[in-house]
């Protein structure tokens, strides 16, 4: 019998893939170069895959949905400072701490409930 992954790992995967292909598309200089524009389709296309395969696995739609799209923009927006010394503000920093706060919330279960 096939081991099942949990939702939760197939779903950090598909982030990892999905910031990979933003952070890419800068490489693909507007899809000018075909490398980088291979690469970036690939990944996102491999993020959507693994995503559905989470949801397969339990991964409820609007849960990781919203995981998915809000670790991705906060990962690619703090890889983007690092990588590219792109802009962050203040204000901007207090929303990507809101963003955390609003992933945490949303994979809130209490003790008893749920897996």
């Amino acid at each position: 019998m096939p081991v099942r992954h949990r939702p939760q790992v197939l779903l950090a995967v598909a982030i990892a893939l999905e910031v990979t292909g933003t952070l890419c598309l800068r490489a693909a200089d507007g899809f000018a170069q075909p490398a980088w524009t291979g690469v970036v389709v690939a990944s996102y296309g491999t993020s959507m895959f693994v995503f559905a395969r989470a949801m397969a696995a339990g991964l409820p739609l609007g849960v990781g949905y919203t995981t998915l799209t809000g670790v991705g923009l906060a990962c690619a927006t703090l890889a983007s400072r690092l990588l590219f010394d792109g802009p962050l503000s203040p204000a901007g920093s207090v929303g990507l701490a809101l963003l955390f706060v609003g992933v945490v919330a949303l994979q809130w279960r209490p003790r008893g409930t749920g897996d």
